[in-house]
Order: structure tokens, then sequence, then C-alpha cells
């Protein structure tokens, strides 16, 4: 499912068979699989460890996961589900010191998650906000030893209408690690205009699903 600029009022399922999904997305060539147990964003423990056990089970590809990655157990029980990288989000404000051993213990395993809206971090499924900013924490954890970092722009997720290009060019140019974009991406020119800002890489949702973007040729295109 989709939800509308992370709200749980305004999902969209498009489909009750997620192992399905994964393989349509790998035959049609995506490099990585993002999965994201919204459950347990919301929640602040996983809930869908056994659909991520049985996507990594049916594909060939690698799988990177968040979404309520909280304590340690719960990061080592993705790792043992089989994702190649997991995401951690809110735990990076409320105990940074874990994000930090997190940090040292996985090295590139570990992604940085920063949901941003109006610039300030939104945490807990994006359901609260802080007035964080969102560089600021970047820099906090790239110093804790964070190696990669995920953008999302609440404002634009779901939406379509485009990512935030100026935000992504910032922090590409201020954040010393690679930038992964999140947001609002609609169109192929979207990710050309977004490889132009430099960030290592987008995450294509919605625009998947509504077949505004064809994956096989959105590659093509970037490669």
């Amino acid at each position: 499912m989709r939800l509308l600029q992370g709200r749980f009022d305004a999902e969209t399922v498009y489909s009750d068979d997620p192992v399905e999904t994964a393989l349509r997305w790998q035959e049609e060539g995506a490099h990585w699989l993002h999965v994201v147990d919204l459950d347990g964003a919301r929640d602040g423990t996983p809930r869908q460890l056994h659909i991520l056990d049985r996507i990594v089970d049916a594909v060939r590809i690698p799988v990177q996961f968040g979404g309520g990655l909280r304590y340690e157990q719960a990061v080592r029980k993705a790792f043992e589900a089989g994702a190649e990288r997991v995401v951690l989000g809110s735990i990076a404000i409320i105990a940074p010191e874990f994000a930090q051993r997190m940090f040292a213990d996985w090295g590139e395993r570990i992604a940085l998650g920063v949901d941003v809206r109006d610039g300030k971090v939104a945490v807990h499924g994006w359901q609260e906000q802080t007035e964080i900013d969102a560089l600021e924490l970047i820099r906090e954890m790239v110093q804790r030893g964070a190696r990669r970092v995920i953008v999302t722009d609440i404002s634009r997720d779901g939406t379509l209408q485009g990512p935030n290009l100026e935000l992504m060019a910032t922090l590409v140019r201020e954040a010393g690690v690679p930038i992964i974009a999140s947001g609002g991406v609609s169109t192929l020119e979207d990710l050309l205009a977004l490889k132009e800002t430099g960030v290592e890489g987008a995450i294509i949702g919605k625009a998947l699903y509504t077949g505004s973007i064809h994956l096989k040729k959105a590659l093509e295109k970037v490669r």
C-alpha cells in the first residue's frame, strides 16, 4: 500500500500479495527493493518481519527494510530475516547513542532515515513533528558514524508532484555522505533532475504503481 503524505487515513492498497509485487519489480530490473513496515513505523516495533522473510526468500536482489527498528533485537531480527540494509529513523533522535552503536556495529548495512516536513524532522511514522533541523540532525549522525542517509520529503510523498530538488541539492552539498531521495518522483524528468543534484539514488513508490513511471525505461534513462 501507499500513503499520501504519511497519513494512515489516506492509504491506497495496490496488492494483497507483497511477494508477488516484489517479484514483479525484480523482473522489471530493480537493483534494490525498499520495504517499509508501516505498522512498525507507527507502533515503534516491527510488525511485518514474517513478510520480509518471505520476500527475501523469493527474490535475488538485495532488500532494504525500515519501520519500527528502535531497539537492537529488532535490528538483528531484520538482518536475520534477510535484509541487506536496514533503516534507522526515529531512534536517531530518541536515542542517538544507540544509533551510533548500530552504525559502528553494522557499517554500510545501516542507513539513517530522515523524514522532513518544512525543513524539520518528523518521527514515529511521520505522526509527530519536531523542531529539529534536518541538516543539523544529519550532520550529528554523520559524526556518530552514519554512512548513508535516506531523505523523504513528507509534503511530496505520494503526491506525484515532483521531488524537492532544492532540499536534496543542499543535503548532497552539505551532508558529506551519500543521499538517497524519496518523495514526489512522478516522471522520468524528475529522476533526471534528481540525478543532477548528485543524489546516489531515488526511491520510487506510487509512480510505479500508477504506471506514470515504467521501471525499465527509468533505469535505462538514469544508468
